[in-house]
Protein backbone atom coordinates (compact mmCIF):
# COMPACT_ATOMS: atom_id res chain seq x y z
CA UNK A 1 0.00 0.00 0.00
CA UNK A 2 2.70 2.36 0.87
CA UNK A 3 4.83 1.69 -1.88
CA UNK A 4 1.08 2.35 -4.34
CA UNK A 5 0.74 5.81 -2.44
CA UNK A 6 4.34 6.53 -2.95
CA UNK A 7 4.00 5.34 -7.07
CA UNK A 8 1.17 7.66 -6.83
CA UNK A 9 2.61 10.78 -5.25
CA UNK A 10 5.33 10.71 -7.95
CA UNK A 11 2.99 10.42 -11.25
CA UNK A 12 1.29 13.83 -9.72
CA UNK A 13 4.75 15.88 -9.34
CA UNK A 14 5.67 14.62 -12.96
CA UNK A 15 1.92 15.82 -13.83
CA UNK A 16 2.05 19.01 -12.38
CA UNK A 17 6.37 20.26 -12.61
CA UNK A 18 6.46 17.95 -15.74
CA UNK A 19 3.89 18.39 -18.27
CA UNK A 20 2.25 21.05 -16.84
CA UNK A 21 5.57 23.21 -16.75
CA UNK A 22 5.07 25.12 -19.74
CA UNK A 23 1.86 26.15 -18.54
CA UNK A 24 3.10 27.33 -15.25
CA UNK A 25 6.08 28.86 -17.11
CA UNK A 26 3.70 31.04 -19.58
CA UNK A 27 0.61 31.48 -16.74
CA UNK A 28 2.75 32.61 -13.43
CA UNK A 29 5.81 34.25 -15.15
CA UNK A 30 6.90 37.99 -14.00
CA UNK A 31 5.40 40.20 -17.12
CA UNK A 32 7.35 41.85 -19.36
CA UNK A 33 6.61 45.74 -18.86
CA UNK A 34 7.46 48.59 -21.16
CA UNK A 35 5.36 51.29 -21.90
CA UNK A 36 5.61 54.79 -23.61
CA UNK A 37 7.90 56.42 -21.44
CA UNK A 38 10.30 53.67 -21.43
CA UNK A 39 10.22 52.93 -25.52
CA UNK A 40 11.21 56.72 -25.38
CA UNK A 41 13.98 56.96 -23.22
CA UNK A 42 15.45 53.95 -24.61
CA UNK A 43 15.10 55.83 -28.31
CA UNK A 44 13.59 52.95 -30.11
CA UNK A 45 10.45 51.05 -30.71
CA UNK A 46 10.58 47.86 -32.02
CA UNK A 47 8.25 46.41 -34.28
CA UNK A 48 7.26 42.87 -35.63
CA UNK A 49 6.67 43.48 -39.54
CA UNK A 50 6.28 40.92 -42.60
CA UNK A 51 8.85 40.65 -45.46
CA UNK A 52 6.67 40.81 -48.22
CA UNK A 53 5.32 42.84 -51.20
CA UNK A 54 3.22 45.34 -49.30
CA UNK A 55 4.75 45.38 -45.66
CA UNK A 56 8.42 45.68 -45.69
CA UNK A 57 11.42 44.92 -48.50
CA UNK A 58 14.25 46.71 -50.64
CA UNK A 59 13.96 47.93 -53.68
CA UNK A 60 17.06 49.39 -55.59
CA UNK A 61 18.61 49.56 -51.81
CA UNK A 62 15.55 51.62 -50.74
CA UNK A 63 13.54 50.45 -48.22
CA UNK A 64 9.89 50.14 -48.93
CA UNK A 65 6.29 48.97 -47.75
CA UNK A 66 3.04 49.68 -46.31
CA UNK A 67 4.13 49.14 -43.02
CA UNK A 68 7.75 50.26 -43.53
CA UNK A 69 6.03 53.85 -44.29
CA UNK A 70 3.06 53.70 -41.59
CA UNK A 71 5.86 53.12 -38.82
CA UNK A 72 8.70 55.84 -39.99
CA UNK A 73 5.92 58.25 -39.86
CA UNK A 74 4.79 56.98 -36.38
CA UNK A 75 8.72 56.86 -35.20
CA UNK A 76 8.97 60.71 -36.10
CA UNK A 77 5.41 60.94 -34.23
CA UNK A 78 6.58 59.27 -31.00
CA UNK A 79 10.14 61.07 -31.73
CA UNK A 80 11.83 57.47 -31.36
CA UNK A 81 13.52 55.25 -34.10
CA UNK A 82 11.60 52.20 -35.61
CA UNK A 83 13.52 48.66 -34.91
CA UNK A 84 11.96 46.69 -37.94
CA UNK A 85 12.00 42.54 -36.48
CA UNK A 86 11.20 40.37 -39.57
CA UNK A 87 8.95 37.89 -38.18
CA UNK A 88 7.31 35.35 -40.80
CA UNK A 89 5.64 33.32 -38.01
CA UNK A 90 2.03 34.90 -36.47
CA UNK A 91 2.28 32.96 -33.64
CA UNK A 92 5.55 34.31 -32.67
CA UNK A 93 4.98 37.53 -32.98
CA UNK A 94 2.59 37.29 -30.10
CA UNK A 95 5.03 35.16 -28.00
CA UNK A 96 7.99 38.20 -29.31
CA UNK A 97 5.57 40.50 -27.82
CA UNK A 98 4.96 38.69 -24.74
CA UNK A 99 8.74 38.49 -24.38
CA UNK A 100 9.40 41.76 -24.73
CA UNK A 101 11.06 40.82 -28.08
CA UNK A 102 9.02 43.64 -29.96
CA UNK A 103 6.70 46.68 -28.52
CA UNK A 104 4.03 46.49 -30.91
CA UNK A 105 2.83 43.83 -33.88
CA UNK A 106 2.83 45.98 -37.29
CA UNK A 107 0.76 43.36 -39.17
CA UNK A 108 -2.64 43.40 -41.00
CA UNK A 109 -4.12 41.54 -37.67
CA UNK A 110 -8.27 40.39 -37.45
CA UNK A 111 -9.03 41.18 -33.88
CA UNK A 112 -10.45 37.66 -32.56
CA UNK A 113 -11.73 36.86 -28.79
CA UNK A 114 -8.83 34.45 -28.42
CA UNK A 115 -6.11 37.10 -29.92
CA UNK A 116 -8.07 40.03 -27.41
CA UNK A 117 -7.24 37.65 -24.04
CA UNK A 118 -3.77 38.41 -24.45
CA UNK A 119 -3.06 41.97 -26.42
CA UNK A 120 -4.55 44.72 -26.62
CA UNK A 121 -5.62 45.75 -30.39
CA UNK A 122 -4.96 49.38 -31.59
CA UNK A 123 -7.74 51.48 -33.66
CA UNK A 124 -8.63 49.80 -37.02
CA UNK A 125 -6.22 50.71 -39.99
CA UNK A 126 -8.41 49.51 -42.39
CA UNK A 127 -10.50 46.28 -43.17
CA UNK A 128 -10.04 43.34 -45.25
CA UNK A 129 -12.56 40.19 -47.00
CA UNK A 130 -10.67 36.72 -47.94
CA UNK A 131 -10.86 34.83 -50.76
CA UNK A 132 -9.87 31.53 -51.82
CA UNK A 133 -7.63 31.48 -54.59
CA UNK A 134 -7.49 29.03 -57.09
CA UNK A 135 -6.78 28.52 -61.31
CA UNK A 136 -9.62 29.35 -63.04
CA UNK A 137 -8.90 25.58 -65.14
CA UNK A 138 -9.49 24.44 -62.31
CA UNK A 139 -12.36 26.84 -60.53
CA UNK A 140 -14.78 25.47 -58.56
CA UNK A 141 -18.08 26.13 -56.82
CA UNK A 142 -17.10 25.23 -53.00
CA UNK A 143 -19.97 22.06 -53.42
CA UNK A 144 -17.17 20.69 -56.06
CA UNK A 145 -14.50 20.53 -53.75
CA UNK A 146 -14.58 17.59 -52.81
CA UNK A 147 -11.72 16.28 -50.78
CA UNK A 148 -9.17 19.03 -52.08
CA UNK A 149 -6.73 20.51 -49.81
CA UNK A 150 -6.14 24.04 -49.35
CA UNK A 151 -2.96 25.13 -47.95
CA UNK A 152 -3.03 28.24 -45.69
CA UNK A 153 -0.61 30.33 -44.16
CA UNK A 154 0.37 29.14 -40.50
CA UNK A 155 -1.12 31.19 -37.99
CA UNK A 156 -3.72 33.75 -39.89
CA UNK A 157 -7.23 33.58 -39.05
CA UNK A 158 -8.18 31.61 -42.96
CA UNK A 159 -8.25 28.29 -41.02
CA UNK A 160 -10.84 28.94 -38.34
CA UNK A 161 -12.40 31.06 -41.26
CA UNK A 162 -12.70 27.65 -43.89
CA UNK A 163 -13.62 25.80 -40.84
CA UNK A 164 -16.89 27.65 -40.48
CA UNK A 165 -17.20 27.23 -44.32
CA UNK A 166 -16.58 24.16 -44.40
CA UNK A 167 -19.04 22.95 -41.47
CA UNK A 168 -22.06 25.25 -42.32
CA UNK A 169 -21.77 24.00 -45.58
CA UNK A 170 -20.97 20.21 -44.82
CA UNK A 171 -17.99 20.08 -47.01
CA UNK A 172 -14.78 17.62 -46.71
CA UNK A 173 -12.28 19.77 -48.17
CA UNK A 174 -8.52 19.00 -46.12
CA UNK A 175 -6.76 22.26 -44.68
CA UNK A 176 -3.11 22.31 -44.62
CA UNK A 177 -0.89 25.09 -42.86
CA UNK A 178 1.50 25.90 -44.12
CA UNK A 179 4.51 28.32 -43.26
CA UNK A 180 4.99 29.50 -46.05
CA UNK A 181 3.76 33.50 -46.79
CA UNK A 182 0.15 34.19 -48.40
CA UNK A 183 1.97 35.50 -51.86
CA UNK A 184 4.65 32.18 -51.32
CA UNK A 185 1.49 30.35 -51.78
CA UNK A 186 0.09 31.84 -54.47
CA UNK A 187 3.11 31.50 -56.33
CA UNK A 188 2.53 27.91 -55.82
CA UNK A 189 -1.09 28.02 -57.53
CA UNK A 190 0.12 29.39 -60.42
CA UNK A 191 3.07 27.24 -60.97
CA UNK A 192 0.60 24.12 -60.29
CA UNK A 193 2.27 22.96 -57.34
CA UNK A 194 -1.16 23.08 -55.15
CA UNK A 195 -4.61 23.52 -56.22
CA UNK A 196 -5.64 25.94 -53.54
CA UNK A 197 -4.44 28.75 -51.01
CA UNK A 198 -6.80 31.49 -49.11
CA UNK A 199 -5.33 35.31 -48.88
CA UNK A 200 -6.72 38.71 -47.76
CA UNK A 201 -8.41 40.20 -51.11
CA UNK A 202 -6.40 42.86 -51.41
CA UNK A 203 -3.65 40.62 -52.04
CA UNK A 204 -4.91 38.17 -54.01
CA UNK A 205 -5.92 40.85 -56.48
CA UNK A 206 -2.60 42.38 -56.56
CA UNK A 207 -1.32 38.90 -57.81
CA UNK A 208 -4.03 38.41 -60.63
CA UNK A 209 -2.58 41.42 -62.00
CA UNK A 210 0.92 39.61 -63.06
CA UNK A 211 -0.77 35.58 -63.09
CA UNK A 212 -2.93 35.32 -66.13
CA UNK A 213 -5.84 32.62 -64.69
CA UNK A 214 -6.03 33.20 -61.48
CA UNK A 215 -9.31 32.60 -59.73
CA UNK A 216 -10.82 34.59 -56.73
CA UNK A 217 -14.22 34.81 -57.32
CA UNK A 218 -15.16 32.33 -53.91
CA UNK A 219 -14.72 34.52 -50.76
CA UNK A 220 -14.10 32.80 -47.53
CA UNK A 221 -15.17 35.66 -45.21
CA UNK A 222 -16.60 39.21 -45.56
CA UNK A 223 -14.73 42.03 -44.79
CA UNK A 224 -13.74 42.75 -40.70
CA UNK A 225 -11.24 45.40 -39.44
CA UNK A 226 -7.75 45.16 -39.00
CA UNK A 227 -5.47 46.54 -36.79
CA UNK A 228 -1.85 46.48 -34.82
CA UNK A 229 -1.36 45.00 -31.14
CA UNK A 230 0.40 45.82 -28.28
CA UNK A 231 0.90 44.41 -24.98
CA UNK A 232 -1.61 44.97 -22.36
CA UNK A 233 0.22 46.21 -19.85
CA UNK A 234 1.50 49.47 -22.39
CA UNK A 235 -1.72 51.74 -22.55
CA UNK A 236 0.50 55.00 -23.14
CA UNK A 237 1.52 53.14 -26.10
CA UNK A 238 -1.62 52.50 -27.08
CA UNK A 239 -3.21 55.86 -26.57
CA UNK A 240 -0.12 57.23 -28.42
CA UNK A 241 -0.71 54.92 -31.50
CA UNK A 242 -4.72 55.35 -31.11
CA UNK A 243 -4.28 58.76 -31.38
CA UNK A 244 -1.95 58.94 -34.36
CA UNK A 245 -3.82 56.52 -36.40
CA UNK A 246 -6.85 58.76 -35.96
CA UNK A 247 -5.23 61.99 -36.68
CA UNK A 248 -3.73 60.13 -40.32
CA UNK A 249 -7.06 58.19 -41.19
CA UNK A 250 -7.81 61.00 -43.22
CA UNK A 251 -5.64 61.32 -45.92
CA UNK A 252 -1.81 59.40 -45.43
CA UNK A 253 -3.47 55.54 -44.89
CA UNK A 254 -5.46 56.20 -47.37
CA UNK A 255 -2.87 57.56 -49.70
CA UNK A 256 -0.25 54.48 -48.87
CA UNK A 257 -3.00 51.97 -49.14
CA UNK A 258 -3.75 53.56 -52.71
CA UNK A 259 0.42 53.23 -53.23
CA UNK A 260 1.01 49.24 -52.44
CA UNK A 261 -2.42 47.83 -52.95
CA UNK A 262 -4.29 49.72 -55.86
CA UNK A 263 -1.52 50.07 -57.93
CA UNK A 264 -0.37 46.62 -58.40
CA UNK A 265 1.22 46.51 -62.02
CA UNK A 266 3.43 49.25 -60.27
CA UNK A 267 4.24 46.88 -57.22
CA UNK A 268 4.84 44.01 -59.47
CA UNK A 269 7.88 45.75 -61.42
CA UNK A 270 9.17 46.90 -57.37
CA UNK A 271 9.17 43.10 -56.29
CA UNK A 272 9.76 41.30 -59.08
CA UNK A 273 12.99 43.04 -60.13
CA UNK A 274 16.14 42.03 -60.04
CA UNK A 275 17.16 44.66 -57.68
CA UNK A 276 14.34 43.30 -55.24
CA UNK A 277 14.95 41.66 -52.26
CA UNK A 278 11.66 40.12 -53.14
CA UNK A 279 12.52 39.33 -56.61
CA UNK A 280 16.32 39.41 -57.14
CA UNK A 281 18.28 39.71 -54.17
CA UNK A 282 20.11 42.37 -55.47
CA UNK A 283 20.74 45.73 -54.07
CA UNK A 284 22.03 47.50 -56.75
CA UNK A 285 23.39 47.24 -60.18
CA UNK A 286 27.21 47.80 -58.93
CA UNK A 287 26.72 44.99 -56.66
CA UNK A 288 29.73 42.96 -57.63
CA UNK A 289 32.24 45.98 -57.73
CA UNK A 290 31.00 46.95 -54.13
CA UNK A 291 31.08 43.45 -53.17
CA UNK A 292 35.45 43.03 -54.56
CA UNK A 293 35.96 46.75 -52.23
CA UNK A 294 34.44 45.54 -49.18
CA UNK A 295 36.68 42.29 -49.89
CA UNK A 296 39.90 45.24 -49.53
CA UNK A 297 38.09 47.00 -46.39
CA UNK A 298 36.86 43.49 -44.46
CA UNK A 299 33.67 44.75 -44.32
CA UNK A 300 30.24 43.40 -45.32
CA UNK A 301 29.85 44.24 -48.43
CA UNK A 302 26.19 45.89 -47.34
CA UNK A 303 27.49 48.16 -45.24
CA UNK A 304 29.17 49.62 -47.58
CA UNK A 305 26.06 49.28 -49.96
CA UNK A 306 24.18 51.02 -47.54
CA UNK A 307 27.13 53.67 -47.22
CA UNK A 308 27.12 53.82 -51.11
CA UNK A 309 22.89 54.70 -51.19
CA UNK A 310 23.72 56.77 -48.65
CA UNK A 311 25.96 59.16 -50.03
CA UNK A 312 24.41 59.07 -53.73
CA UNK A 313 21.70 56.55 -54.24
CA UNK A 314 23.86 54.54 -56.31
CA UNK A 315 23.62 57.71 -58.56
CA UNK A 316 27.28 58.33 -60.34
CA UNK A 317 26.35 61.48 -61.46
CA UNK A 318 24.93 62.56 -58.23
CA UNK A 319 27.05 65.83 -56.99
CA UNK A 320 26.23 67.74 -53.91
CA UNK A 321 26.21 71.46 -52.96
CA UNK A 322 29.80 71.08 -51.53
CA UNK A 323 31.22 70.36 -54.14
CA UNK A 324 31.34 65.89 -53.51
CA UNK A 325 30.76 63.91 -56.58
CA UNK A 326 30.29 60.26 -57.72
CA UNK A 327 28.73 57.16 -55.90
CA UNK A 328 31.25 57.80 -52.92
CA UNK A 329 30.46 61.84 -52.81
CA UNK A 330 33.99 62.42 -52.39
CA UNK A 331 35.36 66.03 -52.13
CA UNK A 332 37.75 67.63 -54.87
CA UNK A 333 40.68 67.36 -52.61
CA UNK A 334 40.03 63.59 -51.15
CA UNK A 335 39.83 62.94 -55.06
CA UNK A 336 42.96 64.55 -55.91
CA UNK A 337 44.10 62.96 -52.95
CA UNK A 338 43.39 59.09 -53.51
CA UNK A 339 44.29 59.17 -57.24
CA UNK A 340 40.80 59.24 -58.50
CA UNK A 341 40.66 61.20 -62.07
CA UNK A 342 37.04 60.61 -63.44
CA UNK A 343 34.57 60.60 -60.24
CA UNK A 344 31.84 59.48 -62.35
CA UNK A 345 33.25 56.36 -62.73
CA UNK A 346 32.20 53.81 -60.45
CA UNK A 347 34.98 51.92 -60.50
CA UNK A 348 37.29 54.57 -59.36
CA UNK A 349 35.10 55.98 -57.10
CA UNK A 350 34.61 53.18 -55.00
CA UNK A 351 38.10 52.63 -54.93
CA UNK A 352 39.03 56.50 -54.00
CA UNK A 353 36.17 56.03 -51.34
CA UNK A 354 37.38 52.86 -50.04
CA UNK A 355 41.10 54.05 -49.69
CA UNK A 356 39.64 57.03 -47.57
CA UNK A 357 37.80 54.84 -45.44
CA UNK A 358 41.00 52.84 -44.74
CA UNK A 359 42.54 55.78 -43.97
CA UNK A 360 40.00 56.64 -41.35
CA UNK A 361 39.95 53.19 -39.79
CA UNK A 362 44.35 53.16 -39.67
CA UNK A 363 43.37 56.49 -37.71
CA UNK A 364 40.85 55.27 -35.29
CA UNK A 365 42.36 51.21 -34.70
CA UNK A 366 44.51 51.91 -31.52
CA UNK A 367 41.67 54.38 -29.91
CA UNK A 368 39.13 51.81 -30.98
CA UNK A 369 40.10 48.47 -31.14
CA UNK A 370 36.54 46.76 -31.02
CA UNK A 371 35.78 46.78 -34.58
CA UNK A 372 32.43 47.19 -34.42
CA UNK A 373 32.36 50.38 -32.85
CA UNK A 374 35.29 51.24 -34.68
CA UNK A 375 32.95 51.38 -37.86
CA UNK A 376 30.89 54.17 -36.26
CA UNK A 377 33.89 55.93 -35.66
CA UNK A 378 34.81 55.60 -39.26
CA UNK A 379 31.53 56.59 -40.89
CA UNK A 380 31.10 59.96 -38.82
CA UNK A 381 34.58 60.86 -40.06
CA UNK A 382 33.93 60.06 -43.14
CA UNK A 383 30.44 62.22 -42.85
CA UNK A 384 31.92 64.77 -40.88
CA UNK A 385 35.55 64.71 -40.74
CA UNK A 386 37.70 62.66 -38.58
CA UNK A 387 38.96 66.23 -36.59
CA UNK A 388 35.14 66.76 -35.39
CA UNK A 389 35.22 62.72 -33.85
CA UNK A 390 38.43 63.39 -32.52
CA UNK A 391 37.54 66.36 -30.66
CA UNK A 392 34.28 64.53 -29.64
CA UNK A 393 36.67 61.80 -28.51
CA UNK A 394 39.01 64.41 -26.52
CA UNK A 395 35.60 65.83 -24.74
CA UNK A 396 34.54 62.38 -23.69
CA UNK A 397 38.24 61.83 -22.66
CA UNK A 398 37.99 64.82 -20.51
CA UNK A 399 34.63 64.19 -18.69
CA UNK A 400 35.77 60.84 -17.54
CA UNK A 401 33.62 58.57 -19.93
CA UNK A 402 34.43 55.42 -22.08
CA UNK A 403 36.28 56.47 -25.33
CA UNK A 404 35.96 53.66 -27.43
CA UNK A 405 31.99 53.65 -27.27
CA UNK A 406 30.46 55.51 -29.84
CA UNK A 407 27.39 56.27 -27.65
CA UNK A 408 29.23 58.53 -24.82
CA UNK A 409 31.38 59.46 -27.97
CA UNK A 410 28.27 60.16 -29.84
CA UNK A 411 27.12 62.76 -27.11
CA UNK A 412 29.60 65.16 -26.99
CA UNK A 413 30.10 65.33 -30.96
CA UNK A 414 26.35 66.45 -30.61
CA UNK A 415 26.95 68.76 -28.24
CA UNK A 416 29.66 70.32 -30.63
CA UNK A 417 27.32 73.00 -31.58
CA UNK A 418 27.12 74.52 -27.57
CA UNK A 419 29.69 76.97 -26.67
CA UNK A 420 30.27 75.89 -23.56
CA UNK A 421 31.76 73.11 -25.56
CA UNK A 422 33.08 73.93 -28.98
CA UNK A 423 35.20 76.29 -27.27
CA UNK A 424 36.68 74.15 -24.89
CA UNK A 425 40.07 74.24 -25.12
CA UNK A 426 40.60 70.85 -25.98
CA UNK A 427 38.71 70.90 -29.24
CA UNK A 428 40.90 71.92 -31.98
CA UNK A 429 38.10 71.92 -35.24
CA UNK A 430 35.53 74.35 -33.30
CA UNK A 431 31.58 74.75 -34.35
CA UNK A 432 30.00 71.29 -35.46
CA UNK A 433 26.50 69.92 -36.65
CA UNK A 434 27.68 66.91 -34.71
CA UNK A 435 24.10 65.68 -33.99
CA UNK A 436 24.18 65.55 -38.33
CA UNK A 437 26.71 63.14 -38.26
CA UNK A 438 25.35 61.12 -35.04
CA UNK A 439 22.19 60.74 -37.38
CA UNK A 440 24.34 59.85 -40.31
CA UNK A 441 25.68 56.31 -38.59
CA UNK A 442 22.31 55.69 -37.21
CA UNK A 443 20.84 56.18 -40.89
CA UNK A 444 23.85 53.95 -42.27
CA UNK A 445 23.63 51.41 -39.97
CA UNK A 446 20.10 50.84 -39.63
CA UNK A 447 20.10 50.70 -43.74
CA UNK A 448 22.42 48.13 -42.78
CA UNK A 449 20.98 46.34 -40.29
CA UNK A 450 17.97 46.44 -43.03
CA UNK A 451 20.16 44.69 -45.63
CA UNK A 452 21.08 41.75 -43.83
CA UNK A 453 17.89 40.99 -42.77
CA UNK A 454 16.20 41.39 -46.03
CA UNK A 455 19.46 40.61 -48.62
CA UNK A 456 21.18 36.99 -48.84
CA UNK A 457 25.12 37.45 -48.22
Amino acid sequence: MKRALTLLFSILVLLLFGVQCTFLERHFKDPYVLDLDGIKARGILRAAVDNNSTSYYIYRGRRMGYEFELLRDLGKRLEVEIEFIVVSDIDQSFEFLEEGKVDLIAMNLEQNEERSEIVHFTQSLGSMSTVLVGMASKSASWAEMGSDTIFVRKGTVYQSQLEKVRDSLDLDFVIMESPEHEETLIDLVSDGEIKWTVADKNIAQANKTYYEGLDISNEVAQEGSVAWAVRQNSPMLLEAIDSWILDKKKRFIPDLYTKYFLTPKNNFYRTNSPYSSLGGNRISVYDDIIKESAKELGWDWRLLAALVFKESGFDTTALSYAGAEGLLQLMPVTLERFGVTNPNDPVQSLKGGVKYLQYLDKFWIERVPETNERVKFVLASYNIGQGHVEDAWRLTLKYGKNTQTWSEVALYLSLKSDPEYYRDPVVKSGFAKGHIAVNYVRDVLGLFKSYKTLVNP
